[in-house]
């Protein structure tokens, strides 16, 4: 099937571009098919297919009019296995991404390696469509593959997470990064307990970036960040989420460190109700990490990081020791990198603060970006001083 796009369009298609939105379609059209697509001449431009995702309406996967068919899939996926050669390699760190979506030439699948196991996410239906004849050539190209599970990223009536092939591990399974323990579950629901594009980030803190310092760890999730800096030094850790799990989830993550949960406050509270609960009883940190979710929302208020991210700079000064340090992270797509950082300095100037900018991090090389894609390296990490 041939679909035709806008002038516009073409030019991005021809320049390596691989995202397709609505407005870049002459006409509408729906298939869940591989198609072809066109410009108004009916030029070949490349081929891919139609799919609606948050990113947008489609991917261009090749610019040859080629089959797409399963030797075309492993030649993908082994180019792929070969970027992360040195991972594999690595006794000190078994959990990477494994396949990169666009970042590695194919739009709504990326594949994440968990010490032999695999995890699949589908971003759209179209994409799920192809679901058997990818996972063929995932594992001709990964025979040392022992099992993996998938987790469907979009509006369907599929169970979130199930599993795919393969033995399923005892869990939890024990996962090392730069050294460090943590607990995963591969089949439960769409998390598995640690966000692996945040590596490098941790490594900071096992690297001594924290250590002889108090820690705020909100929006804690399963305490990762926590782990890597009492793993580091610091002097004591409080994770702070929403969520009922993730004091479980946080005291497990310490234990597989043998790191006594109770020396670490863990505690489930909203993140705007302990700004307020820590100026009442006059707690401070040395350093605070805010990485909240792109978007949440309770029975009080709604948050974004678009709007609010300012928000959670300036409470965070208000209980910051003088001279700390804050670590600021997103993974909002919606926000660039400009705008990240220009609303966390806005607050610090709003709030009359002096502050250094110390250092910064953005996707981890597993997490492949591609040249004539860079919106796809999402994540945006800045660490400051505060003075």
């Amino acid at each position: 099937m041939k679909i035709k796009v806008t002038q516009q369009a073409a030019k991005k298609i021809r320049r390596g571009y691989p995202l397709l939105r609505n407005e870049d379609l002459a006409t509408a059209a729906e298939t869940k098919e591989w198609v072809s697509f066109v410009d108004d001449k009916n030029n070949f431009l490349g081929q891919g297919y139609l799919g609606q995702q948050n990113k947008g309406a489609g991917w261009v996967i090749s610019r040859q009019p080629e089959p797409l068919d399963q030797q075309f899939f492993k030649k993908v996926f082994s180019k792929a296995k070969e970027l992360r050669h040195s991972f594999f390699i690595n006794p000190e760190t078994t959990a990477f991404r494994l396949f990169n979506g666009e970042g590695d030439g194919l739009g709504g699948l990326t594949v994440d390696w968990y010490r032999g196991y695999g995890v699949f996410s589908w971003y759209n239906q179209s994409i799920y469509q192809h679901s058997q004849e990818l996972i063929a050539a995932f594992q001709a190209v990964y025979p040392e593959m022992l099992g993996a599970s998938e987790k469907i990223r979009f509006q369907s009536e599929l169970p979130e997470s199930r599993w795919l092939f393969g033995e399923e591990p005892e869990e939890p399974l024990l996962i090392k990064e730069n050294g460090i323990q943590f607990a995963t579950y591969l089949n439960e629901g769409l998390m598995t307990g640690i966000f692996l594009d945040q590596r490098e980030v941790r490594n900071q803190l096992v690297e001594g970036f924290v250590s002889g310092q108090t820690v705020l760890n909100m929006f804690s999730y399963t305490g990762a960040f926590s782990v890597a800096a009492a793993m580091g030094g610091a002097l004591e850790t409080t994770s702070v989420d929403l969520a009922k799990r993730s004091r479980e989830k946080t005291a497990e993550q310490f234990m597989v460190n043998q790191i006594p949960p109770e020396s670490q406050k863990i505690i489930v509270m909203d993140t705007f109700e302990f700004f307020k609960y820590a100026l009442r009883k006059k707690l401070t940190y040395d350093v605070i990490i805010l990485d909240p979710p792109s978007f949440a929302r309770n029975k009080k208020k709604t948050f974004s990081v678009a709007k609010n991210y300012g928000d959670l700079i300036s409470q965070s000064l208000a209980i910051l020791n003088p001279g700390g340090k804050i670590i600021a992270s997103t993974n909002a797509a919606n926000v660039n990198a400009v705008k990240f950082q220009g609303m966390i300095e806005d607050a610090f100037r709003e709030e009359q603060r002096s502050f250094q900018l110390k250092d910064k991090f953005s996707l981890p090389f597993d997490f492949h970006v591609a040249t004539e894609f860079p919106e796809g390296d999402y994540l945006k990490v800045l660490f400051y001083q505060v003075d």
